[in-house]
């Protein structure tokens, strides 16, 4: 199982938890806490409300004004980043937060957890961003 995730591969906001996940076998809950690190990571990175979850805050966080949208992209391509994130949380998080699901193929699990470091990549780049245009507004 550890040949199969990499853990030196991972973002470090999951290595550790998500690949002893991994290697217990446990891939519900190794793609669960990955998602759950991006969905945390996007609402503080965005300083955006605790109560904002899923979709909806993926929406509020990229969406038309939100605060790690790019705005040096053009419209579509920020609409569809938007809607990655968007996506990401609605087939591999939510299912997670509110049923049991069965997931035993390790390679879709690993394939998902990767998904989510790229996502952890994104909103790390789109920190420093941020806080530059909010010194500049300031």
């Amino acid at each position: 199982m550890a040949r199969r995730l990499n853990k030196d591969l991972l973002h470090p906001a999951i290595a550790e938890k998500v690949w002893l996940a991994f290697v217990r076998g446990d891939f519900a809950e190794a793609v669960f806490t990955a998602m759950c690190t991006v969905e945390v990571a996007v609402r503080e990175a965005g300083g955006l409300a605790q109560k904002q979850v899923g979709t909806k805050l993926m929406q509020a966080a990229f969406g038309q004004g939100g605060p790690l949208r790019d705005p040096e992209a053009n419209a579509a391509e920020q609409d569809r980043l938007m809607h990655l994130f968007i996506g990401a949380m609605g087939s591999y998080k939510n299912p997670y937060s509110h049923r049991n699901v069965a997931l035993e193929d390790a390679g879709e699990a690993t394939e998902i957890v990767t998904l989510a470091r790229h996502l952890l990549r994104i909103v790390d780049a789109r920190r420093p961003a941020l806080q530059e245009r909010q010194t500049d507004e300031a």
